[in-house]
């Protein structure tokens, strides 16, 4: 994060028409050159973050596009248990700096009552954080991981989550398709290509005269679902038919 504010300010000294930030960059690029415009090309919602009054009406110097939706919490149970049925303990891997911090929880919480689970939350905000964090989901007997969307650190860490979880035969479930390439068992994300070309539409208008406050922030349409069989494999599951026939990619 100290890297990311570094960068900020050096933008803002460039004194840049607009700014193209993803993850956790948006919040901290907007608070280094708050007059100048930022468009979001990925993360959770600026709404959320306090960065955009609406997403239909923003209303400030955010806009973009989001490809977190709210429900994703529940939809990463759904998937997890459409896998591993028969668990009754599941960890969750938080960042408390998320920008979306508080509607991810409100909607994890949700979804563990509706699927009747006991979950068990580990925080890490630094790279150091996350030995504790996963070592105490161990002890507190979880059975699966759910990763929830943080501002940027879970995803350069994924290898060494992915692979403490791996040694605990826990399946994992994630948002970005590269924490399945690294050994998760499931991640369901929007698909970044069409996000990108998106940010890159707002990025135009912007540098056409339109004010970024005026311009609707954009949920994602289009969403990946990954599984990866040799994972399944490793840890002894099987993956039903179903999961697989709904799935847009399978690592072999």
């Amino acid at each position: 994060m100290d890297r990311l504010r570094a960068l900020a300010e050096e933008l803002k000294v460039k004194k840049p028409a607009v700014i193209v930030a993803g993850v956790g960059a948006v919040i901290v690029a907007a608070k280094a050159a708050p007059n100048v415009p930022v468009v979001q090309m990925q993360g959770g919602s600026p709404v959320a973050a306090g960065l955009a009054a609406s997403l239909a009406r923003p209303g400030g110097m955010v806009t973009g596009v989001t490809n977190v939706v709210g429900e994703v919490s529940e939809k990463y149970l759904e998937l997890l248990f459409a896998a591993a049925p028969k668990l009754q303990r599941v960890g969750f891997l938080v960042d408390p700096v998320s920008g979306s911090y508080d509607a991810h929880m409100k909607n994890a919480r949700r979804a563990t009552e509706r699927y009747r689970v006991e979950a068990q939350f580990a925080e890490a905000v630094k790279p150091e954080d996350l030995d504790p964090a996963l070592s105490r989901l161990v002890k507190e007997g979880v059975q699966g991981l759910v990763i929830m969307p943080s501002a940027g650190m879970f995803i350069a860490e994924r290898t060494r989550i992915v692979k403490f979880a791996l040694a605990q035969r826990w399946p994992v479930v994630a948002g970005p398709s590269t924490f399945v390439e690294e050994g998760a068992l499931i991640s369901y994300s929007a698909d970044s290509s069409a996000l990108h070309r998106r940010a890159a539409y707002y990025v135009d208008r912007i540098l056409k005269g339109a004010k970024p406050g005026d311009l609707p922030i954009e949920q994602p349409t289009k969403f990946e679902l990954v599984v990866n069989l040799k994972t399944a494999k490793a840890i002894g599951l099987t993956i039903p038919q179903n999961l697989l026939f709904r799935a847009d990619r399978v690592i072999e």
